[in-house]
């Protein structure tokens, strides 16, 4: 069970005397604890839900390169990701009269954070990328939820290798109508397929190249895999069974008391406020900026690969 620390300031008694049903005072607004990440999340949620105009921080034990992470809540500064390393970032500042001051961690010290990293695994940034196998993550936009008797009318995509980024984008055209609901949703409409839409049976036949041996990786990537089953099938094509990994019960893991796991929250319960535009590019994009906030995504790609 990882190690804890809550710290707070200028939050109500009533805050801090619920925290120490579970934690230790050691000194003022300074509290310790050994418990379960669900516990942790749990205590957190409610650190939050009653700090009103107080501060507070998170810092536990976690296995990534520096051996902890951390969180705040309305403390003014930000926790960014820096190629894996958690670090703090805080605004810029200005200030009547006076240039513009900007705090946060030097490029020197980010260096040395980079070369201390690089020196305790003894490898280089670009060996240790090089461990991860490829992958493609992908969105669809369909006409609805059964694969059976709806159909793709959007396939987007990112392939990632050896650093190397690469887009996949096809609207298919389709016999009959989007159903209005679909277009509210997406702002795809049967003009846009007439317009931008190609051959389905090019595009599915695209895509399978563009994945080629690649594992795929989704949010509830089981129905995605689904409707392309279904399609190759339509098609009279063979659809090769690949290797996956399903952001979704990653998140399900890490965030074990969100209210619900509909992409819109989940991005918003890891610092991504951005609406979902309910288009396959689009959503892909935002699942990649998802990606790197994930504590076991790397690890669930490893074990896969």
């Amino acid at each position: 069970m990882p190690f804890t620390v809550i710290t707070l300031t200028n939050v109500p008694n009533s805050l801090r005397g619920d925290l120490t049903k579970w934690m230790q005072e050691i000194a003022t607004g300074v509290y310790v604890g050994n418990f379960n990440s669900r516990v942790r999340e749990q205590l957190w949620k409610r650190v939050c839900d009653n700090v009103k105009k107080g501060e507070a921080t998170l810092s536990y034990a976690a296995r990534n390169e520096i051996g902890y992470t951390f969180d705040s809540y309305q403390t003014g500064q930000e926790v960014v990701q820096l190629d894996g390393i958690p670090l703090v970032r805080y605004p810029a500042h200005q200030r009547e009269g006076k240039a513009e001051e900007k705090f946060g961690f030097s490029k020197a010290y980010q260096s040395h954070m980079h070369h201390k990293m690089e020196h305790r695994s003894g490898r280089s940034k670009s060996e240790q990328k090089s461990d991860l196998p490829a992958y493609v993550l992908l969105d669809l936009e369909t006409t609805g939820l059964d694969e059976e008797n709806n159909r793709i009318i959007e396939i987007g995509a990112i392939k990632v290798s050896e650093n190397q980024k690469e887009e996949f984008h096809r609207l298919l055209l389709m016999d009959g109508d989007v159903p209005d609901f679909i277009t509210e949703l997406t702002g795809i409409t049967k003009q846009t397929l007439l317009e931008e839409g190609c051959d389905r049976r090019a595009a599915v036949e695209a895509f399978d190249d563009f994945i080629g041996d690649s594992l795929l990786v989704g949010y509830n990537i089981k129905f995605d895999i689904k409707f392309l089953e279904s399609e190759f099938r339509r098609l009279d094509l063979r659809w090769k069974v690949r290797r996956h990994v399903d952001i979704l019960s990653i998140v399900r893991k890490e965030k074990l008391f969100l209210d619900n796991y509909k992409l819109p929250n989940v991005l918003l319960s890891y610092g991504i406020d951005k609406e979902v535009p309910h288009r396959a590019l689009e959503d892909v994009k935002l699942l990649a900026e998802l990606l790197p906030k994930l504590n076991g995504f790397e690890a669930e790609l490893k074990r896969k690969g």
